[in-house]
């Protein structure tokens, strides 16, 4: 008898919290549903003036073996250090985006080989304040036999960074004010936050250069195109969506 009256004993036990349980999955879950919620959408947009005046070259080399299409780069891109370090540049200024050596073939002829290319891409970063170097940087390049691919007003690391932050902020600040305009305009109070998600960021560099010719025709269009270059605001752009209780 008394082994029955503690199994009983257990059982209520047991019984007592799943339906404790239950109740408090219930009011979490409740809590957390998108009843009596909104969804608004907050976007924002910062201007900064840009820091830095990027040029970027290409290099461009063929050969018969792919070490003879290399070589040849490498010589050129010597040649384009030691013109941008007799500017005051230091060699490492100058930075590698991108190096491929590939075969070209004549496909009209049969997938014929004609030679190995190398394509290297490089960068170079030009501070605003001294913005009038840009044309000899443009000349370093034309001299040493590279092609200038585009030239863009851009953003430091540190600069964009801070121009993110305020994006996100006012984004942000955006959102609140619409979900609390909605709140009113349905008689209701705007409760807590449920959730919150940074939809997108953008930046896009501003635009002097872009090629469109090449050899010497391309080399006078980047170099006038830098002849009198005064930056315009940069803009970062950010968009945020927020869920709020309305009670």
């Amino acid at each position: 008898m008394a082994k029955m009256q503690k199994s009983v004993q257990i059982t209520l036990i047991i019984v007592g919290a799943v339906i404790l349980l239950a109740i408090g999955a219930g009011i979490y879950f409740k809590s957390n549903s998108t009843d009596n919620t909104i969804t608004v959408n907050g976007q924002a947009t910062a201007e900064v003036s840009p820091d830095l005046i990027t040029v970027y070259f290409n290099v461009e080399t063929t050969g018969t073996t792919s070490k003879e299409a290399s070589d040849a780069n490498s010589v050129i891109v010597t040649k384009l250090t030691n013109n941008l370090v007799a500017l005051g540049f230091n060699e490492n200024d100058l930075k590698t985006q991108g190096f491929n050596i590939y075969p070209e073939y004549d496909y009209a002829k049969g997938q014929k080989f004609l030679d190995y290319k190398a394509s290297n891409s490089l960068k170079i970063e030009i501070p605003v304040a001294q913005k009038d170097k840009t044309s000899s940087v443009v000349d370093a390049g034309t001299n040493a036999g590279a092609g200038i691919s585009y030239i863009n007003f851009d953003l430091t690391p540190q600069l964009q960074q801070q121009a993110k932050t305020a994006a996100i902020k006012n984004a942000s600040d955006d959102a609140n004010v619409k979900a609390q305009a909605l709140a009113v305009g349905f008689n209701k109070r705007l409760g807590r936050l449920v959730s919150v998600s940074l939809d997108q960021f953008n930046y896009y560099p501003g635009p002097i250069y872009a090629s469109t010719m090449s050899g010497a025709a391309g080399a006078a269009e980047a170099k006038s195109a830098t002849m009198d270059i005064n930056p315009s605001n940069q803009e970062v752009s950010a968009s945020v969506t927020a869920i709020y209780k309305l009670i």
